[in-house]
Parts: C-alpha cells; sequence; structure tokens
C-alpha cells in the first residue's frame, strides 16, 4: 500500500508558468491514493483554471479569501489545519517573500500563516529572481523554520534565459512527498558529515585547495535527514546552500575541520566525505609573498591531521559505521583498497576525478557521480548515478547495517 494512501494533501499553487505541472501533480497524487484540496492564487489563475484543477482533484478549488460561502462551508482555517501536508508547487517569489515576513493577503498566504501543518515548497521563478539577495535571505528564513523544499533545477526557462529556477518534475515532488511520509528509518540515530574542500592559507591572498563542489557531502547529509537520523555537517568553503534540518559547521582548514569534528562526537555514523588538502604550509605569511626566483619558504609543506583515520581509531567514542572516501586518478581499486586497510575505516567510497576523454571533470563539481563502495564484503560497483541518488543508496546501506544485529560495519580484526 502507498505511504499516501488516505493522505490529505493541501495544494497550494501560485502565479508561473510553471503551474500547469501541478494538474500532473494532483493525477500522480491522486493515483497513490491521496486525497488533494487545492488552492488556486490569482497568479496562478492566469495559467490553469480552477475547473482544471477541480476536474483532477474531485474537490472544489479555493480561490477567494473574501467569498463567504467557502469561509462557512471551508475557511482558511479548516484548509490549513485538515491537511497532513501542505505542498506549494509552484511556490513564486512573491509567495515565498510572504511566508518569510508574515503577509497574509489573500487565501493562500492566510492559510499558510493560520498553519501547524509541514510545508512544502516547490519552488520556481526567472534564475535571476532566485539568484537575488532577498529571495535567497527569504529561503533561509523559512528554512530555519523548518519548511520543506524540493527544486528548483537547472535549465532553460519560460522566459528564454537558462539557470536555476525551474520547478521539479512532478514525479520528483511526488517523491519528495513520499519520502516525508515514510517510515524514519534512521530516527533516533545521529550522524556526522564532513563535506567539501578545505583551504589551507600561505598567505593573505594565496591558499593550497582543491575542486571539491561538497555536491555529494551535502547530499549524503540532506539523506540522512530524510531518514530521521540527527546529522551535523561539516563543511570547508562551498558555494552551497545549507542542508535543510542539519546542523552546519562551517571551516576553512583541516585543523578546524577536525576540532569540529570531535566536538561533534559522539555519534553512531561518521562520513567523511570531505576532500581534505593533506598538506599546509608550515607557517602562515603575515604579507602576501613576493614574486622571485626561488621557491619562497611558504611552500614549505607539512602534514595535515588525518580526519578519517583519527576518528576511526578512536578507543572512546568511536561511531559504529565509519565510512571514508576516496578521490583517485589512478589504479582505483587498488588504491582504495589500501587506503580502507590504512584508515581503518568500516566502508569507503571510491571514485575517479579528473578529465573524461572529452576533458570534462567527471566528479568534481558533476551533478553525477560513480562510485565503488568497498567493505568487509568485498567490492561493488555502483552505476553512475545522480549524487542524490548515491546519497540515498548509502543511506539504505546504513540502515541496513544498525538495524541488524548480525550485520557489522566494522570488519573484525
Amino acid at each position: 500500500m502507498s505511504v499516501l494512501n488516505d493522505r490529505n494533501i493541501l495544494l497550494i499553487i501560485s502565479g508561473g508558468i510553471a503551474a500547469y505541472k501541478s494538474l500532473e501533480l494532483i493525477r500522480l497524487l491522486r493515483h497513490e491514493g491521496a486525497h488533494v484540496r487545492a488552492v488556486l492564487t490569482a497568479g496562478g489563475a492566469q495559467f490553469i483554471t480552477p475547473l482544471s484543477v477541480s476536474s483532477l482533484t474531485g474537490q472544489k478549488t479555493y480561490t477567494e479569501l473574501w467569498c463567504l460561502t467557502d469561509e462557512t462551508e471551508m475557511g482558511h482555517i479548516r484548509l490549513s489545519r485538515e491537511s497532513d501536508l501542505i505542498v506549494i508547487a509552484p511556490a513564486s517569489a512573491d509567495l515565498m517573500a510572504k511566508m518569510a515576513h508574515g503577509l497574509a493577503n489573500d487565501l493562500a498566504s492566510t492559510t499558510l500563516l493560520a498553519s501547524d501543518k509541514p510545508i512544502l515548497i516547490a519552488p520556481a521563478m526567472n534564475p535571476q529572481m532566485w539568484n537575488h539577495a532577498a529571495t535567497q535571505s527569504n529561503l533561509q528564513i523559512l528554512r530555519k523554520r523548518g519548511i520543506l523544499q524540493v527544486g528548483p533545477e537547472p535549465g532553460d526557462m519560460a522566459c528564454g534565459e537558462t539557470g536555476w529556477g525551474r520547478m521539479s518534475e512532478p514525479r520528483q515532488i511526488l517523491e519528495s512527498i513520499e519520502r516525508y511520509f515514510k517510515p524514519k528509518a534512521l530516527s533516533g540515530f545521529s550522524a556526522l558529515v564532513t563535506s567539501g574542500p578545505t583551504f589551507e592559507p600561505l598567505d593573505p591572498v594565496r591558499f593550497l585547495g582543491n575542486r571539491s563542489s561538497g555536491k555529494q557531502g551535502h547530499a549524503i547529509a540532506e539523506a540522512l535527514y530524510e531518514a530521521g537520523a540527527s546529522v551535523t555537517l561539516v563543511c570547508g568553503p562551498v558555494n552551497l546552500p545549507d542542508p535543510q534540518g542539519v546542523r552546519c559547521v562551517h571551516v576553512q582548514t583541516a585543523t578546524e575541520m577536525l576540532e569540529a569534528c570531535e566536538s561533534s562526537l559522539p555519534v553512531d555514523i561518521f562520513i567523511a566525505a570531505a576532500a581534505v588538502s593533506d598538506w599546509r604550509p608550515v607557517q602562515e605569511k603575515a604579507q602576501k609573498i613576493k614574486k622571485s626566483s626561488s621557491t619562497p619558504d611558504a611552500l614549505r609543506l607539512v602534514e595535515n591531521p588525518d580526519i578519517l583515520k583519527t576518528v576511526a581509531t578512536k578507543k572512546k567514542n568511536r561511531p559504529k559505521i565509519v565510512v571514508g572516501f576516496a578521490a583517485e586518478t589512478e589504479n582505483l581499486e587498488k588504491n582504495a583498497k589500501a587506503k580502507l586497510k590504512n584508515k581503518r575505516c568500516d566502508w569507503l567510497l571510491a571514485n575517479t576525478v579528473g578529465p573524461d576523454d572529452q576533458g570534462t571533470e567527471k566528479t568534481f563539481g558533476s551533478e553525477t557521480n560513480q562510485v565503488l563502495f568497498l567493505s568487509a564484503d568485498g567490492p561493488e560497483i555502483w552505476p553512475r548515478s545522480e549524487k542524490k541518488d548515491i546519497a540515498r543508496m548509502l543511506v539504505q546501506k546504513l540502515t541496513s547495517a544498525l538495524a541488524s544485529p548480525n550485520k557489522k560495519g566494522r570488519k573484525k580484526s
């Protein structure tokens, strides 16, 4: 039986060309057994009609705040309280701003302000509007309040521009709704994830770093949170928003990352997805290093602390499962097996980095990943997939290992 069977979903459809996708979302929800009521804003009604919405929901579509009949039969208070989840698709920049600042001048915004139910938004707007500081500030406010989010996605827009702002496809939104209602397999477990690169300063201008985007680590933190875990994410310098529902600690250097990790212990799960710099300068120069014919003293390096091995070899507060990552340019399986043994972690996910035959980076910054999964049970090759899907595959492994008393993450020595 579907997790959506007999669930009550209130769908708010705001203005934007993506409103047409909401009709398919209604069809998918009904197919899974959900009961759908809909609120169509004035902007949304410029793109689809109340009749088309009602034809798919099988119920009246609500549009006006000041309709006495609606307030008698189904007022905004009842609309806001009788649902199991409120979904806003599309969520326009205007409606997100109203939500962030508590405005209530139409049926949709009034219903949201009167609600005590969880809310999932599927933003859709022009890329410039999405990237505007005001929209991003409003998004952070909503996230801090626990608002759930799916999308937006990158691509071509109806306005002719290209960038982030496309509403997620109805099937993706449906999957997010289903994940919300699924039993939380990792509820009661705690997880610590590292993500992104570290930057080791040489002087006030330069640093040692790498091309890690943090997309895989952030996706893992999100997937753990979706599975019910209490998640702390320690991340280096990335150009990514903090994952929703996750406690985030921002650092720059490997030393800062280790300190943040150790202060976050104990946890049940530790996943070291960050691409930590192996070295740092012996001493950071106080002034910019000037060009010279000889190698500057600032390039004398010392090894950074090994965060993964430090956590994996702890006698006290060692996590139940420790997972490492290995980025390799050659001999993937051989090098990964050596790292698994040396670091004394339980599992290791290895991937190949660097350009492919067309000169495009395979992993760093990419939306997809292909990994070799190593454990005491031997190697597994996971097919190239979206990084979010890789994260969910890993969470499924963790769920299975933690749920079974006969399954141990750590290989006995």
